[in-house]
């Protein structure tokens, strides 16, 4: 069995943070939160990384990260280019946006040849969610069904006290795995709770604050990405007709579509920990807090 390799989402900007803030420092040494990852992910067994960024960036990424990660681990680089589509389509006049987390994923279907686990860049996971991964991709492979899983973390340890957050709320059977997601793209600390609304505050929905959410942790043997490249022309026959500019090709629209068809089970691995994110500039002093805490009881080492 092939070792899993890790894959980092780098190539999207922070629209609502401003800034390339992939690479801007969480800690006293300057470190960033990919670099606390990618310890984790070495810690738990993880000996390659693979960078998905976008080729402009390609020189400030190495220098920023990349050179000093190479030295720990195998490193590669794919890019995010938003002209990677299928024959017959083209790109919208005037688009900028890039396609989407299952876009990113694709873009590197040509450098993986085993299990893989997917992350965002800019979110801290802690070390715990690398090793259940880690111990899954190494202990599982397809049989009659594709055997993916995720990292569900409790709702409550993945909230922002600056503003609101879009998370996917999941549903799962008996045996823990996965039945669904529901995307909910406004959820934030409201009366006495945490609560979604789909019409701008006009009403409020609760949510437990244990309600496992997807941070877009997802761990997945290499037929995903046969299924992303099948899928991606129907998608874009669809999203370039009803939202041409800002259409996006999701990872978890790609494994809910399998589960509805039955090919594939997900198993939902709970991380007790925290996770951590800089989606508004109020969030950097509260992870910089998080991380310095963590420093200073030896969780990482200077």
């Amino acid at each position: 069995m092939k070792k899993p390799v890790l894959v980092i989402m780098a190539a999207g900007m922070g629209s609502r943070y401003g800034g390339l803030k992939q690479i801007d420092p969480v800690d006293a040494k300057g470190r960033i939160i990919m670099d606390f990852s990618i310890f984790d992910a070495k810690r738990a067994g993880f000996e390659k990384v693979i960078f998905i960024i976008k080729k402009e960036q390609e020189d400030l990424f190495r220098e920023a990260v990349g050179d000093r990660v190479s030295e720990y681990m195998e490193v590669s680089y794919a890019y995010q280019e938003i002209n990677n589509i299928p024959a017959g389509f083209q790109v919208p006049e005037g688009r900028v946006k890039p396609w989407g987390t299952a876009h990113a994923v694709y873009s590197c279907k040509d450098m993986i040849d085993g299990p893989f686990a997917v992350i965002n860049a800019d979110d801290y996971y802690g070390r715990e969610a690398f090793q259940l991964i880690y111990d899954y991709l190494n202990s599982h492979e397809d049989d009659d069904k594709f055997r993916y899983t995720m990292v569900g973390y409790k709702l409550c340890n993945t909230v922002t006290e600056n503003g609101y957050v879009s998370r996917g709320v999941c549903e799962m059977n008996e045996a823990g795995e996965l039945i669904g997601i529901r995307e909910r793209t406004r959820i934030e600390h409201h009366e006495n709770g945490i609560a979604f609304t789909e019409d701008d505050g006009a009403t409020w929905t609760h949510l437990d604050d244990d309600t496992t959410v997807s941070m877009n942790m997802w761990g997945f043997s290499k037929s995903i990405l046969d299924e992303i490249e099948k899928g991606f022309p129907a998608f874009l026959e669809k999203g370039l007709k009803e939202n041409p500019m800002k259409c996006e090709y999701y990872l978890p629209g790609v494994v809910s579509d399998l589960l509805g068809e039955n090919r594939a089970t997900v198993a939902v691995l709970k991380s007790a920990d925290k996770w951590y994110g800089v989606t508004y500039k109020e969030d950097k002093p509260v992870v910089m807090e998080a991380i310095r805490k963590m420093e200073e009881e030896g969780l990482y080492p200077a």
